[in-house]
C-alpha cells in the first residue's frame, strides 16, 4: 500500500511501514535540516510546513501517518491543546488530508498525556472530528519495553481505519507471547563496549552523582529510598505553602520563615525574598495543585525523621544549581550504588533506574542524555538510535545534540510496525490460524 509520512523527522514511519512491504509517496518536515537528511536515508525529499501544502497536492494514499507535535499536549510545556498558537492547529491540517483523500487507514502518535488532557475533553473532540470523516479509531498507550526494547517510552497512539475496526486487536494483546518481563531487559542490548566517541560525564556531574551517593549511604538501610522526588531545597524550609502561595502571601509576610535549605528570608529585598525560594514555590498563583503541596509536604516529614544526619550532609548540595538539587530513586530495591546504574539529569533531577531499561529520551539538551554512570559516560547518538529501534538509519544528524533532539522526537520503528501490522491484518477473520510474529521478522 501507498503511505504518506507526515511531520516525519527521522523517518520512524517510514522505516516501520517500509519494512512491512508498504511505500512511501509523500512526506513533510518542517526542519530544512531533516529534511535533507530524509532524503540523504530515503530518497525522498519532504515538503516543508503542512500548513503551506495544500492537500490536493499530496498524492493519493492508502495509510496516513504521523506524530504530530506533542507540545502542545506534553505535561513539560504550557498544556494549550488545540489552543496552542504555534502547533496546535496542526492537528487540523490532518483532518485537511483525510477529508480530501479519504485514505483507508490512519495511524498517529503522541505523548501519553494527551489522552487526558484538558481532563479528557481534548482527545474526545479529535475522536469525534475523525468519527465525522467516517473512521472508527480507537486509542492506547503502549511503550517498547513492553516488547523487550531497553526503554521505557510510554506512548499514545491512535489508529484508524474508515468505516470499521472490526477485527483490530492491539499487538500487545493480538501477540501476547512477544510480551517480556522488564527486569529480563538488559540495556546492554544496545550499548557498544567503551565507544571511542562517547561524551564523558562532566566534573560537576561527577559531583552531583557523588553527593547524591553519600544521601544513599547516610540513608538508613532498613529503610525504603522515597518513590517521591526528594527536593532537598525543603530540608529547613517553612515558608507557607498548603492554605496560601508564597506569591499570594507576599515578601513582607515571607520574611518571618525560612526559604530553600532553611535559609532565613528576613533583612532581604522583595526580589532576593523570591529568589530564596525553591524555583517552584515562586509560580504567581493563589492556592498550589494538590501534587505540589503533597511533595513538599513529603520532603518536608522525611527531613524532620533524619534531622541528624541531613543537616551534616545538606552543605554538599548547596554548590549545585536547582536541578542538582533534586533526586529521583526509580529503582525500589536496588542496590543503592549510582555507579551501578542507569542515570539521567533533567530539569526534575537526577534520576536512578535500573540497567534493564533506558529513560525515555527527550528532545531537549545533550545533558539530558542517558548516563551509563558504570563507564562514566553519556549514551552516544548510535546507542540512543537502537533505543528508538532505527540502527538501520543509514544517517543520522552530524551535531550530536541536534542527534539527541531528533531521537527524541521520534517514534519507536518497532512498537510502530507491530501496530501497523495488526492494523492491516485486522480485518482477517481467520486469526487464529495466524503465524504469531517476531521483532526481529518486524
Amino acid at each position: 500500500m501507498r503511505f504518506i509520512d507526515l511531520f516525519a523527522g527521522l523517518g520512524g514511519f517510514h522505516l516501520a511501514l517500509n519494512s512491512l512491504g508498504h511505500t512511501c509517496v509523500f512526506a513533510s518536515e518542517l526542519d530544512p535540516k531533516l529534511r535533507e537528511l530524509y532524503y540523504e536515508n530515503f530518497k525522498i525529499r519532504p515538503r516543508g510546513d503542512i500548513r503551506d501544502i495544500g492537500a490536493a497536492t499530496i498524492p493519493e494514499h492508502d495509510i496516513l501517518c504521523g506524530g504530530f507535535p506533542c507540545q502542545p499536549f506534553s505535561k513539560a510545556g504550557e498544556q494549550n491543546g488545540f489552543e496552542d498558537e504555534k502547533s496546535g492547529d496542526l492537528f487540523h491540517h490532518i483532518l485537511k488530508v483525510l477529508k480530501h483523500h479519504n485514505p483507508k487507514y490512519l495511524i498517529l502518535e503522541n505523548v501519553p498525556n494527551f489522552a487526558k488532557h484538558d481532563e479528557g475533553r481534548t482527545w474526545r473532540i479529535a475522536e469525534k472530528l475523525l468519527r465525522d470523516l467516517e473512521y472508527d479509531v480507537q486509542l492506547k498507550k503502549l511503550s517498547p519495553h513492553r516488547f523487550g526494547i531497553p526503554q521505557i517510552r510510554e506512548r499514545v497512539f491512535i489508529v484508524g481505519k474508515k468505516k470499521g475496526l472490526d477485527g483490530f486487536i492491539w499487538p500487545d494483546e493480538k501477540w501476547p507471547d512477544l510480551l517480556v518481563d522488564e527486569n529480563e531487559i538488559t540495556i546492554n542490548k544496545v550499548l557498544d563496549p567503551n565507544p571511542t566517541d562517547a561524551r564523558q560525564v562532566s566534573d560537576q556531574v561527577v559531583r552531583c552523582i557523588e553527593v547524591w551517593q553519600n544521601f544513599l549511604n547516610h540513608f538508613p538501610k532498613e529503610r525504603q529510598l522515597p518513590s517521591f522526588p526528594i527536593w532537598s531545597m525543603e530540608f529547613g524550609a517553612t515558608y507557607p505553602y498548603e492554605e496560601i502561595t508564597p506569591w499570594k502571601l507576599g515578601a513582607v509576610e515571607l520574611r518571618k520563615y525560612l526559604g530553600s535549605h532553611g535559609k532565613s528570608l528576613d533583612g532581604l529585598t522583595d526580589e532576593e525574598v523570591f529568589q530564596s525560594l525553591p524555583s517552584y514555590a515562586r509560580t504567581e498563583q493563589d492556592k498550589f495543585p494538590d501534587w505540589k503541596i503533597r511533595f513538599i509536604k513529603q520532603n518536608r516529614a522525611l527531613y524532620a525523621e533524619n534531622l541528624e544526619w541531613m543537616n551534616s550532609w545538606l552543605p554538599e548540595i548547596l554548590p549545585f544549581p536547582s536541578s542538582f538539587q533534586k533526586f529521583e530513586w526509580n529503582c525500589k530495591g536496588a542496590e543503592r550504588d549510582l555507579r551501578k546504574l542507569v542515570l539521567q539529569c533533567r530539569a526534575s533531577g537526577l534520576r536512578a533506574k535500573r540497567p534493564t531499561t533506558a529513560p525515555s529520551l527527550v528532545a531537549m539538551t545533550a545533558t539530558q542524555v542517558p548516563i551509563i554512570s558504570w563507564e562514566n559516560r553519556y549514551m552516544t547518538p548510535r546507542e540512543c538510535a537502537r533505543l528508538q529501534s532505527m540502527d538501520e538509519l543509514r544517517h543520522l544528524p552530524f551535531a550530536p545534540t541536534a542527534a539527541y533532539q531528533a531521537l527524541g522526537n521520534a517514534v519507536n520503528v518497532e512498537v510502530v510496525s507491530l501496530i501497523a501490522k495488526a492494523l492491516l491484518e485486522g480485518a482477517v477473520n481467520n486469526r487464529k490460524n495466524e503465524k504469531e510474529p517476531t521483532l526481529s521478522a518486524i
